[in-house]
């Protein structure tokens, strides 16, 4: 399952954020490291299913399809709220910067109105820039790296001299159990001084900057969006940082909750919500969701969860659905499962990719695929497309 890293100092919205977006119930409270542990829960990216186009009635399996969108698990890890100085251990540093290199895309919270100091205490609203927040996060997590990369370095050299070895392989064996690639780190390698013998520490903090910036994107959360000073600084983050959310994840909560009682109709990601139980709602209620429609939903669209969830993962990480299944005339598993398995799978994978993702034992014995849609037979290098339906023929 993919995981997606919830990140932030204390206090800007992380754990309220977690929540709304896995409906679990990790502690909240207004000081730093009430998240002490990495809590970790299944939230959801949205699609749509095929089963409305091609007018069935699917029976998933791994995923669960609501009016004909596809909820497709993905896990979150909710780490320790980070602090100025974590790489040199201040705060829980290093158990934050470890629990986040398990992710593959980070989801960076702040508080966008300014109402959260340096340190993650409270502060009068508008008082600290969220922009500082942004540098000092991937300044943190860069130092981190690089004090990895340095700490042996000039012996590495020597030993790449005298044995002729790759430099990206040692930068990767370096950074081993932070899920970077070699690909990223070949990437990566291509932006600075081909000669390492001259990087000095300014090449290699950004080499190392780079890395990071491949290996884990990061979409920023701009929370508490519907404060009165969030909206100038929405503006100023979004003309410096691509990828950034407006996010209301209080509202997001008291949306489900009261669409769980019953009170509304609302799904997550809507634009919208309707009253089904006004007599029943307090005028402090009625109140509460008339804010949420002015200030959040008609202003940004929605709260801005799921939005962030779906943005990770099909955009920053290039994902795409594809169903496979075994019958392609009925879109079956081998049990008469209609459309039974929603894979993510990486934009520009191939049959035989699939075939490995399904199980090891369909990879290795992987003859062709057939587009179920089209009944026909694809090429070994077919590039898979979003909501394709395919049958893996195997010896």
């Amino acid at each position: 399952m993919l995981q997606i890293a919830v990140t932030g100092k204390p206090n800007v919205g992380k754990s309220s954020f977690f929540n709304s977006a896995t409906s679990s119930s990790v502690e909240m409270a207004n000081y730093p490291f009430t998240t002490i542990d990495a809590n970790k829960a299944v939230a959801h990216v949205v699609s749509d299913c095929p089963c409305k186009e091609l007018d069935v009635t699917c029976n998933p399996r791994n995923s669960i399809c609501i009016d004909g969108k596809r909820l497709i698990p993905v896990e979150l890890i909710d780490v320790a709220g980070l602090v100025p100085g974590a790489h040199e251990g201040k705060g829980l540093g290093n158990k934050f910067l470890d629990d986040l290199m398990q992710a593959k895309v980070l989801i960076h919270v702040i508080d966008a109105s300014g109402s959260t100091n340096a340190e993650g205490q409270p502060v009068e609203a508008g008082s600290h820039d969220p922009l500082d927040d942004l540098e000092f996060m991937e300044h943190e997590i860069v130092m981190w790296m690089y004090g990895i990369l340095n700490r042996n370095w000039s012996r590495l050299v020597r030993k790449i001299e005298a044995e002729k070895l790759d430099i990206a392989k040692v930068i990767f064996d370096q950074l081993s159990g932070t899920g970077i690639s070699l690909e990223d780190i070949i990437e990566a390698k291509r932006t600075v001084n081909p000669d390492y013998t001259k990087w000095d520490e300014e090449e290699f903090i950004k080499l190392t900057r780079n890395i990071l910036r491949i290996a884990k994107p990061m979409l920023i959360i701009a929370n508490k969006a519907d404060l009165p000073t969030s909206e100038e600084n929405i503006k100023r983050i979004k003309e410096k940082y691509p990828n950034v959310i407006p996010t209301s994840a209080e509202s997001e909560i008291a949306l489900v909750k009261a669409a769980e009682s019953g009170l509304i109709k609302y799904t997550s990601g809507d634009s919208d919500f309707e009253i089904l139980k006004e007599d029943e709602l307090s005028p402090n209620q009625l109140k509460a969701l008339e804010y949420i429609r002015t200030n959040i939903l008609e202003k940004y669209g929605s709260t801005g969860v799921q939005q962030a969830l779906n943005e990770a993962i099909f955009n920053l990480l290039n994902m795409i659905v594809v169903y496979p299944v075994e019958d392609e005339h009925k879109y079956t598993d081998q049990k008469g499962n209609v459309l039974p398995d929603a894979i993510l799978i990486p934009k520009g994978s191939v049959p035989r990719e699939l075939a490995y993702m399904v199980h090891s034992d369909i990879g290795d014995n992987f003859m062709h695929a057939v587009d179920a849609r089209k009944n026909m037979r694809v090429a070994s290098d077919y590039e898979l497309s979003n909501n394709d339906i395919i049958s893996i023929i195997t010896r």
